[in-house]
């Protein structure tokens, strides 16, 4: 992996954060629901998933 592929994964990674916050959102009260989960954890749980999407969505569109 040369630094040309890591910046284009991260160009397309930052591009999907606002796309993926609903998902996030929703996965989150979904978790909050299911498994107990605390209130003050909502937050960063949202902030972590989005994150982990977007990253998962960008390596797609990178090598697809």
């Amino acid at each position: 992996m040369n630094s040309m592929d890591l910046v284009l994964t991260l160009v397309f990674s930052v591009v999907m954060l606002l796309f993926m916050s609903y998902p996030a959102m929703r996965v989150s009260e979904w978790l909050q629901e299911k498994a107990g989960m605390k209130e003050k954890w909502h937050t960063l749980t949202v902030i972590s998933l989005t994150i982990l999407f977007s990253l998962a969505i960008g390596i797609f569109l990178r090598y697809a």
